[in-house]
């Protein structure tokens, strides 16, 4: 009990010391507590916001998941709100996501990408052994036998070896060596990567990259970011959307004025214009890359996607190296492919690979540096990929389900290329070029004055859309988004709605061009 009554004791004059000594200086800090406001630390300025962030940032435009389609979004929302529009549906067809648009992954791909995501699957029975073959051999390739761990950052070496024999069998024999193979998030990471490989010098020296109009717009975002100069080369839409070397010449020779033109790129099967390049324009392609001294990039991510009957992709890979060793022992090239187009249309696994040829083998090294910041792909992505360059054999059990699927989807497509050019050429004021490859067709308008001039500040294919969406529900990408020569007006979309559903997209917008037409005359 004494000793309870100490420690209490003992209590009782620390807190009297504590309400003698300290209370008075906590009062005192409260009285004099500095004013946040009054000394502007409440209001002073961000130290991120528009003034001070990068410049770059700020030029970057993406059209096709632009305003257009932001307002696109909100609509979709209003409507499940039970706002009243003039139609139950917003119908997408302004990207190049076939999954999305109701196309059904193939099933051997699926199969194994699930085994190697699950391995207790693998004692299932009804899983096909083809499909637990290839799932073990992936596994077998990754750290601990995980899609889950990092792989080296050019990729999982024995897929590298897969994409390279895929480009040996397509190519007719033309070696691949896998040390020149770089998977990728994605034909875009690669191609950005590349790009900043490219990018170099000040002013008059600063990089040039020639890129076709209309283009895609990942190629004027990343030369926007690495402030490098985009050249700009016209196609010939009066010849579907041909490429002319005359053209070329004469963007390289502007050019030279204001920058160092260092890369061209060329997309084939064509995007946003689905033209298909002859060898004969690959062989040009090549020769004036060689005299310009221009490092090529071939985005050949639709090489499958060819209907047009007497149209045949090219590799410019094949091209340039059966043109003899004038041009293949000494033009270099940077060649990409993907998971997310083709017949595949696996764009969310982001998988993809590039090819390099006559590469400084310092430079080499320094892309196996930058590559290595990000660590490496995703790793489902490169699995996918290796079941692209490596489907089922003919003696495997998954080969006839495999090719009648294949075969399918592409033929759906072609069928959709050509209903989409013959009912667009059908309306009066727009004119459609025949959908040779790809995924997308970008027609032309012909626009009323009063169009033009109620657009305002706005550009009138933008206007055009935009009315589109608000009136039918129908999401398109204006062809501002993707470069036009002055005085054109264009739009680009995808083919890849379901049949049915493209049925609709095509009827609507025949309505709307009629009534917009009718408005603004």
């Amino acid at each position: 009990k004494v000793a309870r009554i100490h420690i209490s004791l003992r209590y009782l004059v620390l807190l009297n010391l504590h309400k003698c000594f300290c209370a008075p200086k906590l009062i005192k800090l409260r009285e004099h507590k500095p004013n946040m406001t009054e000394n502007g630390l409440g209001h002073r300025e961000r130290v991120l916001n528009v003034d001070t962030m990068n410049p770059n940032v700020k030029r970057i435009e993406y059209a096709v998941r632009g305003p257009i389609v932001q307002r696109a979004v909100q609509i979709e929302k209003e409507l499940k709100e039970g706002v009243k529009k003039p139609f139950t549906e917003v119908i997408k067809a302004n990207i190049g996501d076939a999954h999305a648009m109701g196309q059904k992954p193939i099933t051997f791909f699926r199969q194994v990408i699930a085994l190697c995501a699950y391995p207790d699957l693998l004692e299932d029975d009804k899983f096909p052994e083809d499909a637990k073959n290839r799932a073990r051999r992936i596994l077998q390739a990754c750290g601990g036998g995980s899609l889950g761990a990092y792989s080296a950052s050019s990729g999982i070496e024995v897929i590298r070896q897969d994409v390279a024999k895929y480009i040996e069998k397509r190519d007719s024999g033309i070696p691949s060596n896998p040390d020149d193979i770089y998977l990728s998030t994605g034909a875009s990471d690669a191609i950005v990567t590349m790009l900043k490989l490219l990018t170099s010098g000040e002013g008059k020296t600063r990089t040039g990259v020639m890129i076709s109009i209309p283009q895609y717009p990942l190629y004027s975002a990343a030369l926007a970011e690495l402030a490098a100069v985009q050249i700009s080369y016209y196609l010939d839409e009066d010849k579907c959307w041909s490429l002319d070397v005359n053209e070329l010449r004469r963007a390289v020779k502007a050019a030279r004025e204001h920058c160092n033109p260092r890369a061209l790129c060329i997309i084939n099967p064509g995007n946003p214009t689905g033209q298909v390049q002859n060898r004969q324009c690959i062989e040009d392609v090549i020769r004036f890359a060689a005299e310009e001294h221009l490092f090529l990039m071939a985005d050949e991510v639709y090489q499958d996607n060819v209907y047009m009957e007497g149209c045949q992709f090219h590799s410019f890979k094949k091209v340039l190296f059966e043109m003899g060793s004038e041009y293949s022992s000494v033009v270099e090239l940077a060649s990409f492919h993907s998971t997310s187009k083709c017949y595949m249309g696996e764009c969310g696994f982001r998988g993809g690979y590039m090819e390099v040829i006559n590469m400084d083998p310092d430079v080499k090294l320094q892309l196996t540096k930058l590559v290595s910041v990000q660590l490496c792909p995703s790793i489902p992505g490169q699995a996918l990929l290796d079941l692209v360059v490596n489907p089922p054999q003919p003696d495997e059990p998954s080969y006839a389900t495999f090719i009648k699927e294949r075969t399918a989807n592409l033929h759906i497509l072609s069928e959709k290329a050509k209903m989409t050019e013959q009912v667009l050429n059908t309306v009066p004021g727009i004119h459609c070029n025949p959908v040779q490859g790809a995924m997308y067709t970008f027609p032309r308008l012909t626009l009323p004055e009063k169009a033009i001039n109620a657009a305002k500040e706005q550009a009138p294919d933008m206007f055009y859309c935009m009315k589109l969406l608000e009136e039918m529900g129908i999401c398109l990408v204006p062809g501002s988004g993707f470069g036009q020569r002055d005085g054109t007006y264009h739009f680009r979309m995808t083919i890849l709605p379901a049949t049915e559903k493209l049925k609709i997209v095509l009827e609507k917008i025949r309505e709307f061009h009629k009534r917009f037409t009718e408005e603004f005359s």
